[in-house]
This record gives C-alpha cells, structure tokens and sequence, in this order.
C-alpha cells in the first residue's frame, strides 16, 4: 500500500452548507424568485464573485455596496444556527487513517468556522488551504497542487473528494484521483474521470482501493 493523501473539498462534500449558502441569497434578496433547491444547483462549486455578477445580470440590478460582507455574515449566522456534518462523514473520517486536507473555495474564516460548529476541526487541525490565500479557484488546480505540496505528496498520490463538477475538474487538471459524492442510493461505479459514490460511508474502501494502486 502507498501512502496516499485525501483533499476534501467543504462545501457540500464534508458540510451539508449548500442549502444555508444559498438561503443566505433568498434572505437578502426577496426579488429573488428562485427555489432553493434551483439555486444549490445553479452555483454548486462556484466563486463567489462570479456568482454575484450572475445575481446582478438576472436581476438586472447592482448589488449595494456592502452586500458581500453582508452575505458572508448572514452564511455565518446560519451556520453557526444550523450546519451539520454530511451524513456518515464522522464515520468515514473516524474509518479513515491516511493524511488529510481542506481544499476550499471559501476564505479561511468560513472554513474554519464550519469544521468547528460541525465538530470536524479535530480531524483536520491546522491542514487547511483556501483559494484566497492561493489565489487560484476551481476549476484551476493551482488550489490543490499548492495542497498536495503543503502536505509532502505528488499529485499522483493525492485523492480528491469532491461535489461539484467544478471540484471534479480542477481534480482532472491537478492530475490527482477524483471522487465524487452524490448524495444518493446509487452504489459506487467508475465514470470516466471519476469515481462516484452516494454515501459516505462507502468512501473509505474506495480510498483503500486507491492507495493500493498508486
């Protein structure tokens, strides 16, 4: 077995924050007609930035100044109320005794808020990376290169869990092993670029399978 390195992306994949990212969107915004669902779909993976720019288009209005710091703080007030682990990402990591990392798109200060109120901080301690410190986003893999260097392995050894297409293909241009969760009944298989998997608890065979092949 090779030891290998796991890169988890948040959002989505080891915190169940699209939903609450979102909602922050409908509460500030009431001309927004969207569903909530409609949304986690539309902006899953994305930057910020990009996202703002798509509201203002659709709208067809500028966001007021401010609107930034005061969605990331209404996101704050919402998780520290309501955010919880993905079901079976306690089990997994718990199962999971190989290196790890966060490779987020969020500033550190939502990253490290989320792994605290969801009562993952103790897995991951200080191996933690964001684009704004990078200054790289998905689905440029500058983020998971800096990651997989930070934390002593070559991108070949290096597995990346992700959610969102997004994640999947910064994985594929970092030349890293991507798995992606889909939070549903079906059982693992192998898609092109990727592994898929709807459970959690399911990852850590996948990752054991992985390891021995690299």
């Amino acid at each position: 077995m090779t030891d290998i390195c796991i890169i988890f992306d948040l959002d989505g994949t080891l915190v169940d924050s699209e939903g609450l990212c979102n909602q922050a969107f409908l509460d500030l915004l009431p001309q927004l007609d969207d569903t909530l669902p409609s949304l986690v779909d539309r902006y899953r993976g994305r930057k910020l930035a990009p996202i703002l720019a798509d509201l203002e288009q659709r709208l067809e209005l500028k966001l007021p100044n401010g609107f930034e710091r005061d969605y990331r703080q209404r996101v704050a007030e919402l998780f520290a109320k309501d955010l919880k682990p993905v079901p079976g990402v306690v089990e997994m990591l718990v199962s999971t005794r190989l290196p790890k990392c966060v490779a987020s798109s969020g500033p550190v200060s939502k990253i490290q808020q989320a792994l605290q109120v969801s009562g993952l901080e103790s897995y991951f301690g200080d191996c933690i990376f964001s684009a704004y410190e990078v200054g790289s986003w998905k689905p440029e893999p500058g983020l998971f290169h800096f990651a997989a260097d930070a934390m002593g392995f070559p991108p070949k050894q290096c597995a990346v869990v992700e959610d969102s297409d997004v994640g999947i293909a910064a994985a594929v241009a970092a030349g890293m092993r991507p798995f992606q969760y889909l939070a549903s009944d079906i059982p693992p298989y192998r898609a092109e670029d990727r592994v898929v998997f709807g459970n959690m608890v399911q990852l850590s065979p996948l990752l054991a399978e992985f390891a021995n092949m690299a």
